[in-house]
């Protein structure tokens, strides 16, 4: 039998709210997204919170690094003119295990916090892992995750070499290959198929999501989960 495509919100449903927002999330939600994909990054005060960038300069109306200030500071930042920066515990909170929720660890020293987090959330408030996939470019936080808690499902991100992805999914035994959608062939996806559900990013138009389907990846991340 055919596997189900999972269709997966971008930064919630970023072509239809300020990304990364928990108005985008619950944006994504009422359009029937099977999972969310956000990002995240540590703060001065230790705290995972979600942006995509590593500055506030293009999301809200503050400025700086997102490593450099307290969670004080970045609560006052203003998101596009009415959201607030949320943190992945009020995220995983809001989520609750409703949905797939794939965090992308994108800040250094983001893995051993969002371990923990993750795993209190498992064993605390009743999430499960397969509705986790912790995501990343960078093998050393991969690796520092699979270290401290490997019942947490991995995914290995690339947008540029299939081969050295392979090696990191191998070395982490992550589950998922996540590759940006033009990279993709339908024997690439075929072979990764063996021994890993493949997720293409980031298809929004409707040529390369009819062309993506017919490869049958197991997932697609979309800013339009409403056209998917």
């Amino acid at each position: 039998m055919k596997s189900k495509l999972l269709v997966i919100g971008h930064r919630g449903a970023k072509g239809h709210f300020a990304e990364n927002t928990i108005e985008s999330i619950k944006k994504a939600m009422d359009l029937g997204v099977d999972g969310i994909e956000i990002d995240v990054h540590r703060c001065a005060t230790g705290q995972l919170v979600v942006l995509h960038d590593f500055t506030l300069d293009r999301m809200t109306d503050a400025t700086g690094e997102v490593s450099k200030q307290t969670l004080k500071e970045l609560k006052r930042a203003v998101v596009k003119g009415y959201c607030q920066i949320p943190t992945l515990s009020e995220v995983l909170a809001f989520v609750d295990n409703k949905f797939l929720l794939n965090i992308e660890l994108k800040g250094q020293d983001t893995a051993k916090e969002a371990a923990r987090l993750i795993t209190f959330f498992v064993d605390k408030k009743g999430w499960e892992y397969k509705n986790i996939i912790v995501s990343s470019f960078q093998r050393n936080l991969l690796e520092e995750v699979y270290k401290i808690n490997d019942k947490i499902p991995l995914g290995v991100i690339t947008e540029t070499n299939i081969e050295e992805a392979i090696a990191t999914a191998e070395l982490v035994k992550a589950e998922s290959i996540h590759l940006n959608y033009t990279m993709l062939t339908e024997e690439i996806v075929e072979e990764l198929k063996e021994n890993y559900k493949v997720i293409a990013f980031t298809v929004n138009n409707l040529n390369p999501i009819k062309r993506i389907k017919s490869y049958g990846v197991d997932g697609m991340i979309t800013d339009f989960p409403d056209r998917i």
